[in-house]
C-alpha cells in the first residue's frame, strides 16, 4: 500500500470530522439559552423558553438589526467596515414616516402628499438607504480613504440630515397601510411579526448571493487577498460601491420597518444599531480582517444578541450591566477571531 493510498482515507475522515462553524456558534446560542432557563427557574421560578410571548419579542427586537446586520456582513467580509447604518436608519425612518402620514394630522410634513400609497413611502425610503450606501462606497473606491473615517463621516451628516428633516420634531398619524408592515400576524398560535418574515427573506437571498453567485465570489476574493483579485481582473473599485450600495439599502430597509413598527418617525432613531449590527456579524464568526464569514452565522448571532437582551431583562439585571456584559462578549468574540487568524496564518 502506497503513502497514497494512506493519506486518502486520512483525508476524507479529517473532512468528515470538520464541521461548518455555525455548529459551534449555535451550540453557544443553545448553551446561553439553557444557562437562562436554569437561573429562571431558580432565581425568579419562571421559565425563560417556555413563553411565547417572550419569544416572539425577542425575534422582533433582533429583525431589525438582523436586517442590518446582513449588509453590514457583506462590508466587513471585503475588509471594510459601515458605522453609518444606524443613523440612515434614523434618516429614512423619518422620510419614510413623512411620506406616509393621513391626511387628519394637521401639521403633516407634505399636507399635498397625505393618504397616499405607502408603496410609494417605502420606495422613497429604500432610495434614500440606497444613496447614502452608493456615497459610502463612492467615496471609499474613489478616494482610498478608510472605510472607517468614510462611513464616519456619513454615520455624523444622516443623524443631522434626520434632525433638520422636521427641526427635532417626530412624525406621527401614519397611515394604517404604512404601519402593517410592522404587525404581528398569528401563526399555529405563535404571534410571528412581520419583520421577522422580512428578515429571514433577505437573509436567505443574501447567503444565496455570497455562497452561489459571482458577487460573492467578488467580495469574499476582495476580502481576502485584494491584490490577487485585482489581478484576477476585478474591478474593486465598483464592487465595493455595490458592497456598500446594498448595505445602505438594507438600513434603508431597517428604516422602513422601524417607522412602520413604532407608528413614527423620530431622529434618534437607530441610535447604537451600527454596533449591535457588527457585533451580531462578528459574534457569527465573520472576522474583522475581511475575507471570512456567513449570513447564516450573522443570523444566529443577531439571535444570541436577543436571547442576552431578552434573558438578561428576565433576571431583572440592570441596564447598565447589560451593556457592559455585551461589550465583554463583543470583545471576547473579536479575541477569538484574531486567534483563529493567527492559527489560520501558522497553517
Amino acid at each position: 500500500m502506497t503513502t497514497n493510498d494512506v493519506a486518502g482515507p486520512t483525508r476524507m475522515i479529517g473532512a468528515k470530522k470538520r464541521l461548518p462553524p455555525e455548529v459551534s456558534i449555535l451550540a453557544v446560542l443553545i448553551g446561553i439559552a439553557l444557562v437562562f432557563e436554569i437561573l429562571g427557574w431558580i432565581l425568579v421560578g419562571d421559565s425563560f423558553l417556555m413563553n411565547k410571548q417572550r419569544l416572539s419579542i425577542i425575534i422582533l427586537q433582533v429583525s431589525v438589526i438582523g436586517i442590518i446586520a446582513v449588509g453590514v456582513t457583506q462590508v466587513i467580509i471585503t475588509g471594510g467596515v459601515d458605522l453609518s447604518s444606524g443613523s440612515v436608519v434614523g434618516l429614512v425612518a423619518m422620510v419614510a414616516a413623512s411620506l406616509a402620514q393621513t391626511s387628519v394630522n394637521p401639521r403633516a410634513v407634505y399636507p399635498s402628499l397625505t393618504d397616499i400609497s405607502p408603496v410609494f413611502a417605502i420606495l422613497v425610503g429604500l432610495a434614500v438607504g440606497l444613496l447614502a450606501g452608493w456615497v459610502n462606497g463612492f467615496i471609499i473606491a474613489k478616494t482610498k480613504i478608510p472605510p472607517f473615517i468614510a462611513t464616519l463621516g456619513m454615520m455624523v451628516s444622516a443623524r443631522g440630515l434626520a434632525k433638520w428633516y422636521t427641526q427635532g420634531q417626530p412624525v406621527a398619524l401614519l397611515s394604517d397601510e404604512f404601519t402593517w408592515f410592522g404587525k404581528s400576524f398569528d401563526v399555529f398560535g405563535f404571534p410571528l411579526p412581520l419583520p421577522v418574515i422580512i428578515f429571514l427573506l433577505v437573509a436567505v437571498v443574501f447567503h444565496v448571493a455570497l455562497g452561489y453567485t459571482r458577487y460573492g465570489k467578488f467580495t469574499y476574493a476582495i476580502g481576502a487577498n485584494p491584490q490577487a483579485a485585482r489581478v484576477s481582473g476585478i474591478n474593486i473599485g465598483n464592487h465595493l460601491i455595490k458592497v456598500y450600495a446594498i448595505a445602505g439599502l438594507l438600513s434603508g430597509l431597517a428604516g422602513v420597518v422601524t417607522a412602520a413598527r413604532a407608528a413614527s418617525g423620530q431622529p434618534n432613531m437607530g441610535v447604537a444599531y451600527e454596533l449591535d449590527a457588527i457585533a451580531a456579524a462578528v459574534i457569527g464568526g465573520t472576522s474583522l480582517s475581511g475575507g471570512v464569514g456567513r449570513i447564516s452565522g450573522t443570523l444566529i448571532g443577531t439571535i444570541i444578541l436577543g436571547v442576552l437582551t431578552s434573558g438578561f431583562t428576565f433576571l431583572k439585571v440592570g441596564a447598565y450591566y447589560q451593556e457592559i456584559i455585551k461589550g465583554m462578549i463583543i470583545v471576547a468574540a473579536v479575541i477569538i477571531d484574531q486567534q483563529r487568524q493567527n492559527r489560520r496564518k501558522k497553517a
